[in-house]
């Protein structure tokens, strides 16, 4: 009986694929809106499973919050809470944040913490307010509008460059992609055995058969280009 390929097998979530979480520092959103002020970076701290480094800030009301940190950001510098300029780094609703500026870690809905625009070196920017309602663009290029009272952080995401730096040795990809939760390399079928894929054997590498399968195709099978009859029916149909 073969064995099962390595998409099935990271899909069942076991310890060797699934991201060691002790290594992790917990969850980094936007804080909550009844802290309103002033508050200092202590620290500018690595994440590991980030692509981006985490700012620690003490807060107005004395407590410590984590936040993604945006370029430029150092330690003991000032940034806003909820009012206050639009300087580097500060958290700020869409309608206090003036036309022309880059902004991360954007709120989709009012208080959800921030969703967009927050890996390392990324940045949106804000193109039109309307009402409302807040125009963005986002790294991709796609404008998207926003309520106005969704949040932001402005500046970008801090660690650009991040992949300019050769990695040099396999073996570092491996433990910086084992953070991550990611494969960092990826074998392809007809160069494996009989037993570690249905594509796999041969005299040559090629697939032996036809590369695409049904969506009926049970799981341990379902390799290569998934190719859905429907449109073909519909088709014959004259539909």
């Amino acid at each position: 009986m073969g064995k099962r390929i390595i998409s099935r097998r990271r899909g069942s979530g076991t310890g060797r694929y699934r991201s060691p979480s002790h290594r992790h520092h917990g969850a980094v959103y936007l804080p909550a809106a009844s802290i309103v002020g002033i508050g200092t970076v202590t620290d500018i701290a690595q994440a590991p499973g980030r692509s981006s480094p985490v700012a620690e800030v003490r807060a107005p009301d004395g407590s410590t919050v984590r936040v993604v940190a945006t370029a430029g950001l150092a330690t003991g510098d000032k940034l806003s809470f909820h009012e206050g300029n639009a300087d580097r780094g500060s958290i700020l609703e869409l309608a206090r944040i003036p036309d022309g500026t880059l902004i991360s870690n954007i709120e989709v809905n009012p208080f959800d913490g921030g969703r967009l625009v927050r890996a390392a070196g990324t940045g949106a920017l804000v193109t039109a307010h309307s009402g409302k309602e807040v125009t963005i663009q986002l790294p991709s290029g796609v404008l998207k509008t926003l309520l106005a009272t969704c949040r932001a952080q402005v500046g970008s995401v801090a660690g650009g460059g991040r992949l300019e730096r050769p990695i040099i040795k396999a073996g570092k990809k491996v433990w910086a992609y084992r953070t991550l939760a990611k494969q960092p390399f990826k074998v392809r079928g007809v160069a494996m055995n009989p037993v570690n894929h249905p594509h796999g054997g041969g005299a040559h590498q090629h697939v032996g058969r036809p590369s695409t399968v049904s969506s009926g195709t049970w799981p341990g099978a379902k390799v290569g280009r998934f190719s859905r009859s429907q449109r073909r029916k519909r088709q014959q149909r004259g539909g």
